[in-house]
């Protein structure tokens, strides 16, 4: 439907609403009205969504919305003291105020009746949100930065909506590829190139972790000028991320689609990225303000909402179980032509933290789903199993008088990690021992309870209605300096460390490391995947003796202390799970493309896929492109 007509047919729905004028910004359309109060006693927006088929924002006209302070002043007065008010602040992006709260119910009322009179008496649209029990300096900073270029970011909006509501070609022919430019036969700088007639799509930009020089294959025609319509980010894991500036440094200008939440830890894991390979000497060829370009250009979408991104496309994300708001990214192509998912990372089991991957799509002609433990002997123990051997090898270390250091991503094992211990000490399965938290993980946690509705709902109890909270354990104590990190390891009497980075290429967990390995009392505990050509992977083959450079100089240190790999504790499928996986899916694909592991795990599932289920699989190389129809 072209635009005029859009406009047209909204005028002949509403025409009992004092529209001002009607905008097309992202993928919304927005139409600002003079009488917000008498929208929200109708069901315009629902009904417009659905004879449209495009995502319906309703806004006051600017001129209607009261004064900041004064709408702030009404607000206290409407919402009763028993709802406890953590912040009140305005996005004038969207004409929403939104109100922190220890009681959100409280401030919705009865039926919305206190929504609907802070609306009437304010102009501005309420919004409302659990106060997190963790101050998260990322998601404030992250707010802050949206609303002081707001103006920018409208602009920026009008031209993305502009590019999706642009007429079609009349191409006859419809087709539809899939060029893999890295992540394919490997782990690491995932990133995938979507292409209709219309339409180019890029699916996440990674750095590969254990050699950070090598980016995606970016330079190949269809990409090097960068006109690509929409970038769609799985998660925020850099191995999906971590090259994602670079784009915006060399002139890509089109939108960034993810959740609320991977756009926080996407910002948090890249600034890290750049911090820690500047400490360690490393070139890294993008800086802060390139990461800030990018998330200017981000458009957050919750699980489950479908929406347009270019002329032929519409996008829904699914919660994929692996980090926070990490999403399986469904693509429909055309009206009703084509469907293809991408599952990014995922994983198919409840964890401590996250429902399973979704496996329940309206339609699925081809899926590309990742194999990073698709090999033949790749199973892992049940959660209970890697639970239980965790706590018997601490016990085990902390009887000796040693200490446990476990390198940790900092989101997603990490929290599921101290989810495990504060209960196993909270229950006396663990002595009351400290358990020192280092890097940015507390960062990432205070994250997680920014977002309480991306965790499953036994974690949402245990947090809102048990009064059990784990991440704020008293057990936990975070080490945010060098000499908290020396008096840690100064210190001779036992403990649990959590540090980043959860390979060991980078991070604080190196000078932990350095200082315990050869103390055989000691016990490193690997909980997630080592990658080929990573220190973590050779330190779990077996390697004795370890090269570091010390001021300029290099020195071995011997490992003594006990290695040991908890399986079970990943946020990746395993075989079994990736196979029971495709048997589960609601529609049987005609295609599945394997990626995302080494490359014998990818040949070994794609051969398990097609022997058992007689699916057509591929396992493509880099540079090669697959053409679905």
């Amino acid at each position: 439907m072209r635009v005029e007509e859009i406009k047209k047919k909204i005028k002949e729905l509403a025409s009992n609403i004092k529209i001002k004028s009607i905008e097309f910004e992202g993928p919304q359309v927005v139409i600002y009205v003079e009488n917000p109060q008498d929208v929200a006693q109708t069901d315009l927006v629902r009904r417009l969504a659905k004879e449209l088929r495009k995502r319906i924002t309703i806004r006051s006209d600017p001129k209607c919305l009261k004064p900041q302070s004064e709408a702030k002043e009404v607000i206290c007065k409407i919402v009763p003291q028993e709802a406890k008010i953590s912040n009140i602040f305005f996005d004038e992006e969207s004409g929403e105020v939104i109100i922190e709260a220890e009681k959100p119910g409280m401030v919705i009322g009865r039926q919305g009746s206190i929504f609907k009179e802070i609306l009437k008496e304010t102009g501005w649209s309420p919004k409302v949100v659990r106060t997190p029990p963790i101050k998260s300096k990322i998601v404030e900073s992250v707010r802050d930065y949206l609303i002081n270029v707001r103006d920018e970011r409208k602009e920026i909006l009008k031209k993305i909506g502009q590019r999706i509501h642009k007429e079609t070609t009349l191409i006859e022919e419809k087709w539809i590829r899939v060029t893999f430019l890295g992540g394919s036969r490997e782990v690491g700088r995932s990133c995938y190139l979507l292409q209709t007639p219309e339409s180019k799509i890029m699916i996440d930009c990674g750095v590969n972790v254990s050699n950070i020089k090598s980016t995606p294959y970016l330079y190949i025609p269809e990409v090097a000028q960068l006109d690509i319509d929409a970038l769609v980010l799985t998660h925020a894991h850099l191995d999906h991320c971590g090259w994602i500036p670079l784009l915006y440094k060399f002139g890509y200008k089109g939108p960034i689609y993810l959740t609320p939440p991977t756009r926080d830890l996407m910002v948090l894991l890249q600034l890290d990225f750049i911090e820690v390979s500047g400490r360690e000497g490393n070139t890294i060829p993008y800086e802060s303000s390139h990461i800030r370009e990018a998330l200017k250009h981000t458009v957050t979408l919750d699980y489950g909402v479908v929406t347009d991104i270019t002329p032929d496309v519409r996008l829904t994300f699914y919660n994929a179980g692996h980090i926070l708001g990490s999403a399986i990214a469904h693509f429909h192509v055309g009206d009703g032509l084509y469907n293809i998912a991408f599952t990014g990372d995922f994983k198919f089991e409840n964890t401590r933290l996250f429902d399973k991957a979704v496996n329940t799509f309206p339609r699925l002609e081809a899926l590309i789903m990742e194999s990073t433990y698709g090999g033949v002997n790749d199973e892992q123990p049940s959660r209970k199993e890697a639970e239980d051997k965790l706590i018997e090898v601490i016990n085990e270390t902390v009887q000796r008088g040693g200490k446990v250091l476990i390198p940790a991503f900092a989101v997603g094992r990490s929290q599921e990690v101290m989810v495990v211990l504060e209960e196993a000490i909270r229950e006396k399965r663990i002595p009351e021992v400290n358990v020192f938290v280092d890097g940015m993980i507390f960062e990432a946690t205070a994250i997680h309870t920014a977002y309480p509705e991306y965790l499953n709902s036994n974690l949402r109890e245990l947090i809102f209605y048990q009064g059990i909270n784990p991440f704020i354990s008293e057990n936990f104590e975070r080490v945010d300096s060098a000499e908290k990190r020396e008096d840690v390891l100064r210190d001779q009497s036992p403990c649990v460390i959590i540090a980043t980075s959860g390979m060991l290429n980078g991070g604080p967990v190196m000078e932990y490391f350095k200082n315990l390995a050869e103390d055989e009392k000691n016990t490193l505990i690997f909980v997630g995947y080592q990658a080929e050509g990573t220190l973590g992977r050779k330190v779990q083959k077996g390697w004795k003796e370890i090269p570091f450079s010390v001021n300029g100089k290099r020195e071995i240190v011997k490992v003594n202390m006990r290695i040991e790999t908890v399986d079970g504790f990943s946020g990746h499928s395993d075989r079994k799970q990736l196979l029971n996986y495709v048997k589960s899916l609601s529609d049987k694909p005609e295609k599945i493309v394997v990626v995302h592991g080494d490359e014998s795990k990818c040949l070994e599932l794609a051969s398990a896929i097609y022997k058992t289920y007689r699916i057509e699989t591929r396992a493509p190389i880099n540079l090669e492109t697959i053409r679905f129809r």
